[in-house]
Order: structure tokens, then sequence, then C-alpha cells
């Protein structure tokens, strides 16, 4: 069971990796909020919970995990399937991989430059 949750993990983070640009930011509080926000609205939509629509950066954020929603569920029929709480799980798992890669395990110095 576990390594079907890895698989399907990797798979979400696979389509973010190669799809997404708002991945990219180049200061690592940036790809902080970013990930944060975008996965957990995604999660949100995913399952039908509601979603905060009340300051400008949240309907920014809304309408990326719009869009990272709706590819999901077109290319990963399974997510359909599943229990919330099992999708919310999922969610998370993305969540923490996306923060490896893109912040806590990245190799780019230029993340932590406080001159940049």
């Amino acid at each position: 069971m576990e390594e079907l949750r890895k698989e399907r993990i990797e798979q979400l983070v696979d389509y973010i990796m190669k799809k997404c640009l708002w991945q990219f930011h180049s200061r690592a509080w940036d790809r902080r909020d970013q990930n944060e926000n975008i996965l957990l609205k995604t999660k949100q939509i995913l399952c039908d919970e509601k979603v905060a629509l009340e300051t400008p950066a949240d309907r920014c954020y809304w309408v990326d995990a719009v869009l990272l929603a709706e590819a999901y569920r077109e290319k990963y029929a399974w997510l359909e399937g599943l229990p919330k709480e099992e999708v919310a799980d999922i969610m998370k798992g993305v969540h923490e991989r996306m923060d490896y890669l893109t912040i806590d395990g990245s190799l780019n110095q230029e993340l932590t430059d406080q001159h940049y």
C-alpha cells in the first residue's frame, strides 16, 4: 500500500515538475509560499472543500490550483475513485516532496542569497 502511495505521489509531482512554471520562483520563501498555497487549494478542490478567496493572493493561488486540479482529474483517473482522506494524504505527500525537490534538497544557492 505504501508503495502505491509513493507511486501516486511521484506521478503528481512529475506532472508539476514538467508542466507548472510556478515552481521556479527564485527565492526559497516564494517557493514555499507557492507550494503551500497552491497545493493546499488543489487538495481542497479535489476534496470538494471550501477554498478561501478573500485576498488577491488567495485568488492568484486558486487559479493555479484550479488548473492543476483539472489536469490531475483528466490525467489521473485513479483520483476519482479514492476516498477524500486518501486524496488529502497523497496531496500532503506531494507538498512534502515538492518542498524537498524545490527548496530543502535543492543545490541552487540563489534560493538563500540575501541579496537576490
